[in-house]
């Protein structure tokens, strides 16, 4: 499960690793603490001149068959293994893949599957590089009989690498650049490119305790990014990522 992530580059910054001019790009601020039904960037193909676009869209899915907005409660993420048959996710892995962009997520962890759940710690997920990434998601367009459409997204989840398997059995996709256009180009409905939801290489990436601050959606500081044991130390200590 992914259900928390932050951004925290800047827009020159995601402007330059996605591709896409600063000045088309709609405006947005660092988050720390994206949490779901919050509005978030996302990198799509633009409908028209097929070139990738910046897009805010809200963050837990509603199917355009939908009666209402309800199931995105429920669709905050997607299993890459399921994708392809479930109805509320079907038709948007054909044709309405995106790109999430992060620089961290996290992740609770139970040390004791015997101890309660508020035993649960914190931990934030980034590439030992320090570059942003590109969490695989998938995006639908609802519209309500009455009222704007409502374009709304979900991140595709797969099983743990190495590095994961100690936190969580879950994590998010993480898209390699080289796979951004494979990923984002409609290419044939019919056969999607689900060989790219796996795990990302365990190598390339790092973890390191947080506060349980983040786990309020009200906190949205850079500070959730802290590395909690050296506070524990004694002292405050911000990870270079």
């Amino acid at each position: 499960m992914c259900g928390r992530f932050a951004r925290r580059s800047t827009q020159q910054v995601l402007a330059d690793w996605f591709g896409v001019e600063l000045e088309d790009m709609p405006w947005f601020a660092p988050t720390y603490n994206a949490a779901p039904q919050s509005v978030q960037p996302v990198v799509r193909l633009n409908r028209d001149s097929g070139k990738r676009e910046f897009a805010l869209l809200r963050w837990g899915l509603v199917p355009f068959w939908a009666k209402d907005a309800k199931p995105a409660y429920t669709t905050i993420n997607a299993r890459a293994e399921e994708a392809a048959q479930r109805p509320a996710f079907r038709e948007a892995l054909k044709q309405r893949r995106c790109l999430v962009p992060a620089d961290a997520f996290y992740e609770w962890q139970r040390p004791d599957p015997t101890l309660d759940a508020k035993t649960k710690h914190p931990f934030a997920i980034a590439l030992q590089s320090g570059e942003p990434y590109a969490l695989a998601g998938l995006w639908e367009r609802w519209r309500p009989k009455e009222g704007e459409p409502l374009e709304t997204f979900t991140i595709l989840t797969t099983d743990p690498n190495e590095l994961m398997e100690p936190i969580h059995n879950r994590m998010p996709v993480i898209l390699e650049p080289r796979d951004y256009d494979r990923w984002l180009d409609p290419g044939d409905p019919s056969h999607p490119p689900v060989d790219l939801l796996r795990p990302f290489p365990a190598e390339k990436m790092l973890s390191w305790p947080v506060s349980a601050r983040v786990g309020n959606v009200r906190n949205d500081d850079a500070q959730l990014l802290a590395n909690a044991q050296s506070q524990d130390e004694g002292g405050f200590c911000l990870t270079i990522l």
